[in-house]
Order: structure tokens, then sequence, then C-alpha cells
């Protein structure tokens, strides 16, 4: 197995982390790791997936970042959490090493950063680039600010999914849900709480899970909605078990691992929320009208109907899960 980027900038003497605790900021759980002292590694994540696997490794997880001699920015897809996090990394670290891939746009940034800084060190390898220097206050101009109301009335942050504005997928749904809702409700992957907040205003919700895998935006949720029928879980929905079934879940299903898109992803959800209600439970799902997940909806469900849609999105309303 060739070796990360990381593990060779090290190996070759060109990165040489001081001593004390090393913060990895967002690694997804395969990073590479081999190079550093185990002891002194500390993980940093919103992402509750990746979060659980560092635990079972071993690692000290926290949402947020301490002290630390040297920062690891594992670059996201999203700018304004990449900038973010570079800004908190200056502040609370004495080196920052930042490692991303191409396509998630590491060789702009690491222009911008020579041009605020100057020459930097850097090495390139597997699509990626990583490059280091000494802790400054030249970026604290990215520093994240907390999350900000925006015109729709819902409060959002910078790396969220659908920042700033309402999904066009999950209004369409919103719109299309019925008066009346099953009592028991879940949102798997609920985001800041858009569709949460379309269910608990219909008749009959009793009660409603938000279940959410990243932690800024269930934190922007729980701005969001006030309402005493909510609950609000940071999970893993592919992962996470109730009792007694749901009676009814509504849920616009993430379809990118990084920049690619997964419709496995989709089709887990799926697979997820059959698990997950009631025999007598009910679905409601909007889904990108190019991903198959047809096939999926009829090895899960006895009954499937699309119920609405345009252009660019489906509605499913599917009954009767089959375990």
């Amino acid at each position: 197995m060739s070796q990360s980027r990381l593990s060779t900038a090290i190996q070759d003497g060109l990165l040489v982390l001081p001593q004390g605790d090393i913060t990895l900021m967002r690694p997804p759980a395969t990073y590479d790791v081999a190079e550093l002292p185990r002891a002194h590694i500390r993980i940093m994540h919103g992402f509750y997936p990746d979060a659980a696997d560092w635990r079972i490794a071993g690692f000290p997880v926290d949402q947020g970042m301490t002290r630390a001699a040297s920062a690891i920015v594992v670059l996201p897809r999203a700018k304004a959490l990449a900038q973010a996090m570079i800004a908190e990394a200056c502040a609370k670290a004495d080196l920052v090493v930042i490692d991303g891939q191409r396509t998630d746009g590491v060789d702009s940034l690491f222009k911008t950063c020579r041009k605020r800084l100057g020459d930097l060190p850097s090495i390139t390898k597997a699509h990626g680039r990583l490059f280091w220097f000494p802790a400054t206050d030249a970026f604290s101009d990215w520093a994240a600010g907390p999350p900000v109301k925006g015109l729709h009335g819902f409060y959002t942050a910078a790396g969220v999914f659908s920042d700033g504005k309402v999904d066009a997928g999950s209004s369409l749904l919103a719109e299309a849900l019925p008066a009346k809702l099953p009592a028991r409700m879940a949102d798997l992957g609920a985001g800041w709480g858009y569709l949460a907040q379309a269910v608990l205003a219909r008749d009959g919700v009793t009660a409603i899970d938000l279940i959410e895998a990243e932690a800024q935006s269930l934190a922007c949720a729980q701005l969001n909605i006030s309402d005493p029928r909510a609950a609000f879980h940071w999970a893993d929905a592919l992962q996470w078990a109730a009792k007694p079934g749901y009676d009814g879940i509504v849920m616009n299903p993430p379809f990118h691992t990084g920049r690619a898109a997964d419709a496995g992803l989709g089709r887990g959800f799926i697979q997820a929320a059959a698990r997950l209600l009631a025999p007598h439970g009910k679905l409601w799902m909007v889904a990108n009208r190019h991903l198959p997940y047809e096939a999926t909806m009829a090895e899960n469900f006895r009954n499937v109907d699309i119920i609405g849609g345009n252009g660019a999105f489906k509605l499913f309303h599917a009954t009767r899960p089959m375990r």
C-alpha cells in the first residue's frame, strides 16, 4: 500500500512535528496515523460515523478542539468550513498542517495561503497536497461565527448541508406531506430541522426524533425547533435503533461520500427506514430524480408509490415495510 502524504512528509524529514499533543481535525476513519505518536493523538470530529470509528479504535474524540502542539486539518468539501477549521487550528496550535485532495480545493487553498504567508513547504501526492506553516493570526478573518438566521427564518452555519437556503427537495417534500401524520415520527438525516418543523406543523404528531450525523447541523436544528415534542440525536441513521418502531418517517437522504455521488448511501437509508418502522409504519422520502432507488424501495416495502416531483426530484410514499 502506498504511503500517505503525511507519512511521506514525516519519513522524508520534510515535516517535523513539535513535541506534544497532535489534534487531527475531521479525519476520515481511514486516515493514516502510522507515523504519529499514538499517545499524543487527539481527534476532533463532528461527523458521528467517523467519530465513532475513532473511538472504537481507542483514540480520544471530542467535537471541539483543545490546545495542541500541532493541528492537522483534513480538508472538508465545504470551503467555509475548511477556512473556519484553519482559523481554529491557528488559534489553538503551534504548527498547522493542511492535508487535502485536489477535488476538495486544496490547490486553491494553498495559493490563498501563500498569498498571505509567502512561500510554504508542501508535497503533492495521490491527487492531493499537504502543506504546513507555524500558527499565525493571518487567518483570523476566517473564524466561524455563531449560526446565522437567514431570510428563510432558520439558523444555519458554515459547512452544513443547505447552508443559508432551504433545500429544494426538502421544500417539495414538506409541501406534499398530508395534513395529518402518524403520531410517533422520525426524520432520518434531519439536517438543521426543516423537514422536522414541517412535520410538527401537521395534525396528529405527538413526537419526532431528529437523527443527524453532523453535530453542527443538529446544533442548528436545536436552535430552529423549540417544540417539546422534538428530540435530538447525534447518531448514524444507518445504525440507529428504536423500540417500538416508528409510526412514520420522513427523509431526504444524503447521496455523497466526499465529492462522489454514492447511491449506496441512499439505499442504506431506505433499508434503515424499513427496519425502524413499525409494521403499520409509513415512509415519505424525496430523492434526486436520477438516483435509482426504485428497486431498493420495492425490496423493502410492499407498497411503493410516486406521489409527486418535478424535473429534479421525485417523491416516494411507502407502506408495509418488509423485515
